[in-house]
């Protein structure tokens, strides 16, 4: 067997490459069922105590969105520059 896994190549970088990838879908598709307006039990009532605001689905659909843009725009980029 001549495959040998060479330290700092394209392979080492993979996990962290698929990594992003899976919370940037994760977090792309929370992002349209806030947007949606879509009850998400539990994901509802994150920071805020007692009282329920349903009216932030807006800031969470965003900031979701955010990090789905950052984290797929980063396996991108690691891929790109693993690729050369």
């Amino acid at each position: 067997m001549s495959s040998q896994a060479m330290s700092g190549g394209a392979g080492s970088r993979r996990p962290l490459i698929i990594g992003l990838a899976v919370v940037g879908v994760v977090f792309l598709i929370l992002a349209v069922l806030f947007f949606a307006g879509v009850g998400l039990g539990p994901l509802d009532s994150i920071g805020h105590s007692g009282k329920v605001n349903h009216g932030s689905h807006g800031i969470r659909g965003a900031v979701s969105a955010v990090i789905a843009v950052v984290a797929l725009g980063g396996a991108w980029f690691m891929n790109r520059k693993s690729a050369s």
